[in-house]
């Protein structure tokens, strides 16, 4: 009988014992965040590379400049669906995002339902900020600032 060196054995074992595993599928986040102005739907979602920008660029943790107590500034919330903008849509100019929030006001959207629906409920969820049990409680927490406002 020949011998085995290494881990062979080890890893043959587990093969095995993996193959009697099923995996219990667990609901994936949504790929991307959708935002529609006009006839032009923009396709969002923060990667690691433009977090570390955002937050190299306000020297603040994303989490804190976004949900910190305070809506932030118009030009933060563009800048940021800028970043999310940017992998997915080529050449998106920050020029663009503002022009794109004029049209989304003269359709009747807000300041407030861009920072809820489209970065919040939309952008961080979809760029894991959240867990499922966080996702619902911020839902709560946007459908609370909603009716407050």
């Amino acid at each position: 009988m020949e011998k085995l060196y290494g881990l062979d054995e080890e890893n043959e074992q587990m093969d095995r014992d993996e193959m009697d595993v099923v995996d219990d599928p667990k609901p994936k986040r949504r790929p991307f965040a959708y935002w529609k102005v006009g006839n032009k739907e923009y396709k969002l979602k923060l990667t690691t590379a433009q977090i570390r920008k955002l937050e190299d660029k306000y020297r603040r943790n994303l989490i804190s400049l976004l949900l910190g107590g305070e809506i932030p500034p118009l030009s933060i919330m563009l800048t940021v669906i800028q970043a999310a903008a940017a992998p997915w849509n080529s050449n998106v100019k920050y020029k663009h995002i503002e022009a794109a929030f004029d049209r989304y006001t003269e359709d009747g959207g807000t300041q407030l339902t861009l920072f809820t629906d489209v970065i919040v409920d939309g952008v961080m969820t979809v760029s894991g900020f959240f867990t499922p049990d966080q996702q619902e409680e911020m839902g709560e927490k946007v459908k609370d600032i909603k009716e407050n406002i």
